[in-house]
């Protein structure tokens, strides 16, 4: 009977779609590749303005559309991407759908069709290629974290781009299986942004600025791992990791002594080095002082408190004996000496 009232709601649709645009343009856009990814968006976006009418995904293996949207009759989605697919309608005119919680089964041809008025058609086909699968241990964290168990943390996607941020999601990456699990999503709509849930574990919340954040309380080992948080954007698809490591309570704690005392031993072995260092200077500078002194002998430094009295002694010899005694010539030498010359 659903099956029954499915086929039925497409063929209403089409036929609408039919008699509504018969005779229209159709105009194809160039074909696209995306990788396989969580999160990861299949453009649709109309160049031109315009109303609405209908828009329609289908896949080239898939008989039934994958998913179509009506102003006026909503959405519907095939059985194995009900729940996964969501459209962006990031504009009026934009068809774009992301996908969630991807499988290898998701890999292949997509064709978009948006159906307006009164320009027509437009078409584009989408090519989902299969990525390569990047080792776990590859893997180098934009961000890493520290928790003791039974403590509280909180995780946080936020991106810095200057574009327009249509949908953010974050998701647990599982190391054994190479897979990961999908904790919540944000999306932006007309009317606001609106938080998808599929992990209860810890408290989410989602602002108006495509800003996920992810509250842990009483943090378990298990709460450990590697985290990306996915940001479906104008210039495609980015992501970031945070890598969460946790500690029992008594080892944190240890680990926080630890460092004290690493830091205190560092202080109290540089003020010692600081010491050795000035030791050292100074008994090299009075070695030097020791040797120049052995090398010239005349440059000694004399005691000033003998060299003063020194002085002293001549200054006073010099004021108070040269006035009191006499002076005594030998006239004998001199006389001999002068008939000596007179002899001559």
């Amino acid at each position: 009977m659903v099956a029954v009232q499915k086929d039925y709601w497409y063929f209403l649709v089409l036929m609408m779609q039919l008699c509504f645009l018969k005779g229209s343009v159709q105009m194809k856009a160039p074909g696209s590749k995306v990788t396989l990814q969580e999160g990861m968006v299949l453009d649709c976006l109309c160049p031109w303005t315009g109303q609405l009418i209908m828009v329609s995904w289908t896949k080239k293996s898939l008989s039934q559309p994958v998913a179509v949207y009506h102003p006026q009759y909503g959405s519907n989605y095939e059985s194995s991407y009900d729940g996964r697919v969501t459209f962006l309608k990031s504009t009026a005119m934009d068809g774009s759908i992301s996908i969630m919680n991807v499988t290898e089964g998701d890999i292949g041809q997509y064709h978009c069709s948006l159906q307006t008025y009164p320009q027509g058609s437009w078409t584009k086909d989408t090519f989902v290629e299969k990525a390569a699968i990047t080792p776990t241990f590859s893997i180098q964290p934009d961000t890493n974290l520290v928790a003791a168990e039974n403590d509280n943390l909180t995780i946080t996607c936020d991106l810095v781009h200057n574009g327009e941020v249509y949908q953010v999601s974050i998701e647990k990456l599982d190391t054994e299986v190479s897979g990961s699990n999908i904790i919540a999503t944000c999306q932006m709509l007309e009317d606001g942004v609106e938080l998808s849930e599929f992990n209860s574990r810890g408290r989410l919340n989602c602002s108006d600025a495509m800003e996920v954040s992810l509250h842990l309380t009483n943090i378990v080992k298990e709460d450990g791992g590697l985290y990306r948080c996915n940001f479906s954007t104008d210039a495609g698809v980015r992501s970031t990791t945070i890598l969460l490591s946790t500690l029992p309570a008594q080892d944190f704690r240890g680990l926080h002594h630890m460092l004290y005392v690493y830091i205190g031993g560092g202080l109290v072995g540089v003020a010692l080095l600081m010491i050795l260092l000035l030791t050292w200077l100074n008994r090299m500078k009075r070695k030097r002082e020791e040797y120049r002194i052995k090398l010239h002998p005349a440059k000694r430094q004399r005691n000033t408190y003998d060299h003063g009295c020194d002085y002293d002694r001549m200054k006073k010899g010099t004021r108070s004996g040269a006035r009191d005694k006499d002076i005594y010539v030998n006239f004998h030498i001199v006389r001999a000496h002068e008939k000596h010359k007179q002899k001559r």
